[in-house]
């Protein structure tokens, strides 16, 4: 397993409580969620500008030769890499229907680019089951569960929903304030960090995320 798996995925050589305390790759996202004519959540959209520091390390990683820049085949390594290592944390969506979690699809491929010192990244993955919008309470996160990587989305204008289902639902970007969530969940958030302290599902709770009342 190359570094950038390491890094990216937060599976190898991390000090768990270091992973848990603060990120070190920091993400500028953009989200678009989708609705299909049937009336179900068709794809996700998603578009990552990653830091500087960070893009470096994969400059030096893939940059087999040595040219200071990625090439083609190069950048196609990259996606590849990041298309295999994200597949157990599903590329960070969180993304439930009345509570209840929908895992996605493997994306058929994650483009890569880089450009003005940045990693760019862009790929749609798809629900893996039905998501009906009519009647229904929907969310949609993008956040790291082992709080490693930062995901923001600078403007409530990067998380967006398209297609004319949406239009008849109450469509809401929330941002949590987080010290409302640790006074709100004390106990459990202490709970989770020490039943598995190398990341917990409890992360979401500071995700911002869109809540469509459809």
């Amino acid at each position: 397993m190359n570094k950038f798996t390491v890094i990216l995925a937060g599976l190898l050589c991390l000090s768990p409580v270091a992973a848990f305390a603060h990120p070190h790759i920091f993400v500028e996202a953009r989200l678009e969620v989708v609705a299909g004519a049937d009336g179900n959540v068709q794809e996700l959209h998603n578009i990552w500008r990653f830091d500087e520091v960070f893009s470096s390390s994969v400059l030096m990683d893939f940059d087999k030769n040595t040219n200071l820049k990625l090439d083609s085949d190069e950048l196609k390594e990259v996606g590849k890499t990041v298309r295999d290592s994200l597949v157990d944390y599903d590329y960070y969506v969180n993304m439930t229907l009345n509570g209840k979690t929908i895992k996605v699809n493997k994306p058929d491929v994650i483009n890569v680019d880089y450009k003005d010192g940045q990693l760019l990244m862009f790929f749609a993955v798809t629900p893996s089951e039905p998501m009906p919008m009519k009647g229904n309470k929907l969310s949609f996160g993008i956040y790291d569960p082992t709080l490693y990587t930062s995901i923001d989305f600078p403007t409530d204008a990067d998380m967006v929903t398209m297609g004319d289902a949406f239009k008849t639902c109450k469509n809401q970007v929330v941002r949590p304030d987080a010290d409302e969530v640790i006074a709100e969940n004390k106990a459990s958030l202490t709970s989770a960090f020490f039943n598995d302290p190398t990341g917990t599902t409890m992360s979401k709770l500071f995700a911002t995320r869109i809540d469509s009342q459809c």
